[in-house]
């Protein structure tokens, strides 16, 4: 493998040892999708499989081709046999709502190809995030009111109520990297919600079509995380329908409920594909950056079947603004400025991204 820089060996250790917890000795298991389906480059699997085994780790790379709509059984049997499995492929997505063997640990890897394995997004030390996702989720999960708007006519509000406590984090099954606090329950809030662009999948399962484009946009409005109506130009309206009707169909489950949402914490992403080539692949590469709010549709249950992505969202806690038009603010609460104070790679990766906002 050519050109391989110090910084490619800071994202390998980065997944390897601070997100992995992987020790020499432990067995690793690393699944590798086809690149010829156009989501991983196969090059950074190879890489991380030889770093791993610098490090006296006992590994193994399987390839995979695209995600369906049920388990391999020789595949689940394979991660019980491993320590510790790392997805660089889709399926991975399906498997992070199982639960893993005792002992063991599966890591969804959203790193697509050696460039981002080298960017701040896969450099960017792990552990500082896990603490800057908890801070998020503090002031959130504590938060009074929550208002999250777009230019487009998002206007949604709520918050969880104060009985409900904040679900405790399933360690054994981690992402990389690290992109969106504690997903939201949107059972508690209602106003509105902008669709454009495009409807994509969720992840969870597969239906074609797998994307649903929008000329212009279309209003959902919410009552208590239930879509109520859908309001804009009649011919868009009629398709948004009919593409709600047709995935909630296939899977027999409820159209109408926005299960929850998050936003993006990771300012070191920058994704420059055009969503137009492919809007689920995009989709589920851009969620982790500050700039989008994602939010889960169509099905009772995490994370739904279809997601609606807002761009240059403000959301407001406690009416002040923690994201203003796209930007993360951290230094705005006192949870995460600790934070950021704490971890000086996340002080200077902030300072970057710290523009004025009028």
């Amino acid at each position: 493998m050519k050109n391989i820089t110090e910084n490619h060996i800071r994202g390998a250790k980065n997944l390897l040892i601070n997100c992995a917890d992987l020790k020499p000795g432990e067995k690793l298991l690393i699944v590798s999708e086809e690149s010829d389906l156009g989501w991983y480059d196969g090059h950074c699997a190879e890489f991380i499989a030889t770093e791993a085994k610098k490090m006296g780790i006992d590994q193994m790379l399987t390839k995979v081709g695209s995600p369906k709509n049920f388990r391999s059984t020789d595949l689940i049997e394979l991660i019980k046999e491993n320590t510790v499995t790392i997805f660089f492929s889709r399926i991975g997505d399906q498997e992070r709502f199982s639960q893993p063997k005792a002992g063991t640990r599966i890591v969804m890897c959203y790193i697509r190809d050696m460039d981002m394995l080298s960017s701040p997004i896969g450099t960017t030390n792990y552990k500082a995030f896990r603490d800057f996702k908890n801070a998020v989720d503090n002031i959130l999960f504590n938060a009074e009111k929550i208002e999250i708007s777009c230019p487009l006519g998002s206007n949604l509000s709520g918050a969880l109520p104060k009985q409900q406590k904040k679900a405790s984090d399933n360690d054994d099954v981690r992402r990389f990297p690290l992109g969106v606090h504690e997903p939201i329950e949107a059972k508690t809030f209602s106003g509105q919600v902008a669709l454009d662009r495009y409807l994509a999948p969720t992840g969870s399962r597969v239906y074609e079509p797998d994307f649903l484009k929008l000329n212009e946009t279309v209003i959902a409005e919410i009552e208590l995380g239930r879509i109520t109506a859908f309001t804009g130009p009649k011919d868009e309206v009629k398709k948004v329908k009919e593409h709600y009707n047709l995935v909630a169909n296939k899977f027999n489950i409820d159209p109408t409920v926005v299960h929850s949402w998050h936003a993006g914490i990771h300012p070191g992403g920058n994704y420059q594909v055009p969503e137009s080539d492919d809007p689920d692949r995009w989709s589920n590469t851009v969620f982790s950056q500050p700039e989008y709010v994602h939010f889960h549709t169509c099905g009772d249950y995490a994370p739904g079947e279809i997601s609606c992505t807002n761009h240059g969202h403000t959301i407001k806690v406690n009416g002040l603004a923690l994201w203003n038009k796209g930007i993360l603010f951290p230094n705005i609460f006192e949870d995460t400025k600790k934070c950021i104070n704490t971890w000086p790679e996340l002080k200077a990766l902030f300072k970057q991204t710290q523009t004025k906002v009028s």
